[in-house]
């Protein structure tokens, strides 16, 4: 990366107010040509699949990124890219989609946190318990569709007692070795209207489209004020936010992955040490094995 190129620029301080309209959707390109992007992003890929086997072998923490956005900003492609090196075994992707009837009989955190990864492996949520309080600010009728007491009553409380319990959530999890990145893609809304026509002019890509995309198009003022709050109430030290500016698809890529590098390498890990008794019992089956024919 370019040494100007910091990717601390991209964290949201936490107790800061986020404006996201004050947030880059696109900066200088961080390579010179796709060759240079593609030697980055193999450097990038080999660290993380090579900390990945640490992460396993020490099962002292686990990792979960979380990935939001508008529609088209390219989540999948991000997940798909950066942990294209990882070893399947170690590592576990959900999508959150609407929830069930049987979702909405438990509180908001419940359906998430049934897929949290367990020691040593990294979890991927893509959208996450934080839809919670995306849509439904900006649809506020599917909050009152969830059962609560007193829908529509005290809006505002709902979402700042949301917040909190998402930040007491982060910051156990956090205490217990499971450490948090979310990244929100920043993609504008010119950038999403490209995306969103490629995938109804090009027949590889009509199967991506929905027609609820559009129509959130209309709520897009709505959705960065949702987004801004969301930010700056739940960025913090130990689970901190990242704006990402995702109008270009190979910046992004590397600018996650330099992230999640950064996460991996500042962990305590170490593969497991072996006891005397056990490493004169892999010297004595190490010497068998050279005898044997």
């Amino acid at each position: 990366m370019k040494p100007h190129l910091d990717v601390s620029a991209f964290i949201a301080k936490p107790g800061v107010a986020i404006t996201l309209s004050d947030w880059a959707t696109r900066v200088p390109d961080i390579c010179r040509g796709k060759a240079a992007y593609r030697r980055l992003m193999e450097v990038h890929v080999a660290g993380l699949s090579r900390l990945q086997d640490l992460l396993y072998a020490s099962n002292q923490y686990a990792v979960l990124l979380i990935f939001q956005a508008l529609d088209a900003a390219g989540k999948d492609g991000a997940i798909k890219h950066v942990m294209s090196g990882v070893n399947p075994q170690g590592c576990q992707v959900f999508s959150f989609k609407h929830p069930s009837q049987a979702e909405l009989q438990h509180d908001f955190l419940w359906r998430t946190t049934r897929d949290l990864p367990e020691r040593g492996r990294i979890g991927i949520f893509n959208r996450s318990y934080y839809e919670e309080v995306l849509i439904t600010r900006v649809h506020p009728q599917i909050l009152r569709s969830e059962g609560l007491p007193s829908p529509g009553k005290h809006e505002e409380k709902t979402w700042r007692q949301r917040y909190q319990s998402i930040r007491n959530l982060e910051r156990h999890l956090d205490r217990n070795g499971l450490k948090i990145l979310k990244f929100f893609l920043h993609i504008s809304p010119e950038e999403q209207k490209k995306r969103l026509l490629e995938r109804i002019d090009l027949p590889e890509k009509n199967w991506k489209f929905s027609a609820a995309d559009v129509r959130e198009r209309g709520y897009w003022k709505q959705y960065m004020k949702a987004y801004g709050q969301c930010i700056s109430a739940t960025s913090t030290r130990h689970a901190p936010w990242h704006i990402v500016p995702a109008d270009d698809k190979n910046t992004a890529h590397l600018i996650v992955s330099r992230i999640v590098l950064n996460l991996l390498e500042s962990l305590p890990m170490h593969y497991p040490a072996l006891n005397a008794d056990r490493s004169r019992e892999l010297q004595l089956l190490r010497d068998r094995l050279v005898q044997a024919q």
